[in-house]
């Protein structure tokens, strides 16, 4: 059996495209979507990066086998512009119609004429065709491997949808156990939920919290990725952890050989967070990864999740999240909580968490945009240890900033909340998810609005940005 074939687009590009395609006339109209391409054991997906509308009557034209067509020139330029740019070519056009869309006997003759030779111009493509009604896609892909029909578009925004060739048939109701939550969204928010794949970076504080949300609203599948190993001084946050994971018959013992084995052996927190998630949901698929985001490896295990939840408080770790939602057209959350002090006296002057929703869309949330991944932080966590203390990075080689688990909840359940609304339907259309700092000592919550580089190396459409660029870009990661 064939693994399917699908497209994302973010939802400004699938709005400008609507906006084109059915402006009110009733007619027929073209364009061209430049996508990249990823390809894992989910299936094929196309990664729409850019949409060339044609102009009607001149560079769509009527037709001399069918109603309509684009130009010869029109074609020529745009299919160029794939090559060079190593994106996939596929003409667009409109026909009438609702929930159902399907080409026409001219169209597939068209297709047949053209796409084997499109294919020798682009180099292997793929290169293919969209049809849209206003609510339905369908597509008809060539590659060298064969032809394949789209079985679905995923369009990114506050609300995530759907569009299918075809209504689909009438989901089976929900289990028992998810009644309540049901009555909220539905059964088919619920089997929406259940056939998700979420990754989870950082498994500690906020991390741990988002798991056992996750597991509760019944998400199907759960990727999970940390490193580090359960201490006796995690235990107060981290969900599940018990004096056993952290080996505290060894690790609070006085002798340093007896607590360097203690934490040699205790339990990863990945582990942790995969019990917890098991016994809440048995059926979940649940991938717990001892690794790190900054490995290629690694980070590839993400490239074909439907959410990414950044729980890591590392800079590294921001650099490559905010490259996998832009390059893998994946949405996003970045969460954390800070308690600045003053370094004179030691007295705490402020205390807010962070819940930074990231958009694979130009100007929306990019963390790279906003000066979120400095440079200089970004260089002083890629020396090594004993580098920094030779620069004097820090005097305290083992700072440990403030955590409370009561602070990790009020960003941690944000995130959890404004994924569960995208994915269910439940937020308005057009919604901007924009940032949000809650400053907890004075019980105010603020919205940041966002920053835009033109030229921005994950989100913009510059010649040199990654975004929707799938396989045939490179992540920042180590090979």
């Amino acid at each position: 059996m064939r693994k399917p074939v699908s497209m994302t687009m973010d939802a400004r590009l699938f709005d400008e495209l609507q906006a084109h395609l059915f402006p009110g006339d009733h007619d027929e109209h073209g364009a061209v979507i430049a996508a990249g391409i990823v390809e894992t054991e989910r299936g094929t997906r196309l990664l729409a990066r850019e949409a060339f509308l044609a102009k009607d009557g001149v560079e769509y034209v009527p037709g001399t086998r069918g109603y309509r067509a684009l130009t010869a020139r029109f074609v020529a330029e745009r299919s160029g512009h794939c090559e060079n740019e190593k994106l996939c070519y596929l003409s667009v056009h409109c026909h009438g119609g609702t929930d159902r869309v399907g080409f026409s006997g001219d169209d597939f003759a068209s297709h047949e004429r053209g796409y084997p030779a499109l294919l020798d111009i682009t180099r292997g493509g793929p290169v293919g065709a969209l049809v849209f009604a206003e609510n339905a896609v369908a597509g008809d892909l060539w590659t060298p491997r064969g032809r394949f029909q789209l079985d679905h578009l995923t369009v990114v925004g506050s609300v995530v949808k759907r569009l299918y060739p075809s209504p689909l048939s009438e989901l089976v109701p929900s289990r028992a156990m998810y009644e309540r939550q049901s009555r909220l969204f539905g059964d088919l928010g619920q089997a929406i939920l259940g056939r998700l794949k979420v990754g989870i970076i950082g498994l500690g504080g906020g991390g741990s919290l988002i798991n056992e949300w996750l597991a509760h609203l019944g998400v199907g599948h759960i990727i999970a990725i940390d490193f580090d190993r359960v201490d006796i001084t995690n235990l107060p946050r981290i969900v599940g952890a018990t004096r056993w994971d952290a080996c505290s018959l060894l690790s609070e013992r006085q002798s340093e050989f007896l607590r360097r084995i203690g934490k040699r052996f205790a339990n990863y927190k990945v582990k942790v967070a995969k019990r917890v998630a098991k016994r809440v949901n048995p059926r979940i698929r649940y991938d717990a990864v001892v690794g790190d985001i900054l490995d290629l490896e690694t980070a590839a295990l993400l490239k074909d999740a439907d959410f990414i939840f950044l729980a890591s408080d590392s800079i590294q770790s921001r650099l490559v999240f905010n490259a996998l939602v832009h390059q893998y057209l994946v949405p996003g959350v970045q969460v954390g909580a800070k308690v600045p002090a003053d370094e004179k006296t030691k007295t705490i002057t402020n205390v807010f968490t962070a819940t930074r929703p990231v958009m694979p869309s130009p100007g929306y949330g990019c963390l790279e945009c906003n000066d979120l991944i400095p440079p200089s932080k970004l260089r002083e966590e890629a020396l090594a240890v004993n580098e920094r203390r030779r620069q004097r990075y820090t005097d305290d080689p083992e700072i440990a900033e403030p955590s409370v688990i009561a602070l990790n909840v009020l960003s941690a359940g944000q995130a959890v909340s404004d994924f569960m609304l995208m994915f269910t339907g439940l937020f308005e259309p057009g919604l901007e998810l924009r940032y949000q700092l809650n400053f907890v000592r004075e019980r105010q919550i603020c919205k940041v609005e966002p920053t835009i580089k033109l030229n921005c190396p994950d989100c913009s459409n510059s010649a040199n940005s990654r975004r929707a660029r799938g396989d045939r870009g490179r992540l920042p990661c180590r090979e």
